[in-house]
This record gives structure tokens, sequence and C-alpha cells, in this order.
């Protein structure tokens, strides 16, 4: 039997295991079980290989997603890149390899998107470890973009406080990576000046749960166009998938 899991903390709010379980019974994928594993120390993650023997594969969620690197004996040159795991596969020789699905689920995401302007420009709410696998995508789809913080760290990272309506309407694309209105708290939302929005901005929230986060409530109610992290999450669960399925090369 193979083990796949996820590892996090707290795991309330992932839906990976019924995803992967329903995948299992689906494709009659008799072999294989996907667990939860919620670690409260990221140090447990050693211990973890040594109690679940059997254990091939794992994703990775909040907070680990950059703390997990030093753990690993290999990275992925766009993991590396992005300078965040969400996928660890167990190599035939025992290794441990990290790789960023996200990157590919979000660049996958956007593969209908119909480009309403010539030049588009993004504003990208946070700086973790999801929002550096977005910042990678928009680099290959040569969109330019301005990074906001709670907490800026450099001078070019902007604050909440600094954003005004005025500034929005240089943006056209809005993108949430923080979890912020993630349930239960679903009533909490990014503090930007909502009264900036208009028809022309597209806000895309890394939330799948709730399906209509606040943010998104508020930029539907105000004629934008909006799209929640589901269709994301499915595409990087498959890519984990393929990930761990794919032989290693020789």
């Amino acid at each position: 039997m193979r083990t796949f899991g996820l590892i996090g903390y707290p795991l309330g709010h992932s839906f990976s295991q019924k995803y992967f379980t329903e995948k299992f019974a689906q494709e009659q994928i008799t072999d294989a079980r996907y667990a939860l594993f919620p670690l409260e120390n990221i140090y447990d993650f050693v211990h973890l290989w040594k109690q679940e023997p059997t254990l091939q594969g794992l994703n990775v969620t909040i907070p680990y997603k950059q703390a997990i690197i030093p753990f690993l004996d290999e990275i992925d040159p766009i993991a590396q890149r992005i300078g965040a795991v969400n996928v660890i596969q167990k190599m035939p020789n025992g290794w441990l390899k990290g790789f960023n699905s996200d990157y590919d689920g979000f660049l996958e995401s956007l593969r209908f998107k119909v480009w309403a302007k010539p030049q588009i420009n993004a504003l990208i709410l946070g700086t973790g470890g999801s929002s550096k696998s977005v910042q990678a995508a928009l680099e290959d789809l040569a969109i330019p973009f301005q990074l906001v913080s709670r907490d800026p760290q450099a001078p070019q990272v902007l604050s909440y406080a600094e954003l005004t309506p005025t500034l929005l309407h240089k943006f056209h694309w809005i993108i949430n990576t923080t979890p912020v209105g993630m349930y239960p708290e679903v009533e909490n939302m990014p503090p930007i000046p909502y009264e900036g929005l208009t028809r022309d901005h597209f806000l895309y929230d890394l939330i799948y749960n709730p399906a209509e986060t606040a943010f998104l409530k508020k930029g539907r109610l105000l004629g934008a166009q909006i799209k929640n992290g589901l269709e994301m999450l499915h595409l990087q669960a498959d890519c984990a998938w393929n990930i761990w399925n794919t032989p290693a090369p020789k």
C-alpha cells in the first residue's frame, strides 16, 4: 500500500484527503491511500517518514511551504526559483525531492483568460509561499506586478495603507494570495480601497472555501470579474499526482 498525504498546521481547511480518496475510487486505484499529517512543528517532518514507511509523496500547505526546504535532498528548478515547495516525492534512492505545483496550477487556470487590455498589470496581495508561485507565473506571462504586504520588508513592496482608489485603477488584476477570508473567518477581507474597483478589474482569490470570499463578493457587486482558487487547486493536485507517478530519471 502506497501512502500519500498532506502536512501543514492546522489542516481543517484542506480538501486534499477527500479529493484524492475520491480520485483513487474513481480510477480504481486500490494500492494507495491519502492521509492528513498535521505537524505542529516542522521538525516533526523527520520523524514522519520513520513512522510511515509506505509514504511515497506529500503535499505541503501553510505554514511550511518555505520552511520545508532545508529538510529536502533535492529541489526542482522551478521550486528553487520560487523558493517554496508544495509537493514532495520520495525518490527511488530514498532522497526527498521538492516541487511546486502551485505554479503550474495557477498558470494553467489562466489558459482561457481573455486579455481585455493590451497591457495587463497585476497587484498581488501577500508575499508568502503562494505569492511567490504567482509571481513566477506572472513573470513567465510577461505581466508586470506590484506586491502588497501587511509588513513590507523591501522598499518595492507596498503597505496596504499606501493603496488608494486611484492607485487601484493602474492595476487590472488583483490577486489575493493571503489566507484572509478563508473559512471560518469568512467576513474578513484584505484591507484595500474597494471603492476603487470597476468592471475593468479582475479579482482572483486563491482561497476556495468559501467559494465566494468577502473579497470576491465586493468585487462582483462593483462589476469586476472574479475567480476563486478551486480550479487552481484541482490543477495543482493533478500535477502533484503526475509528479508522484512519473518515474525518476536513471
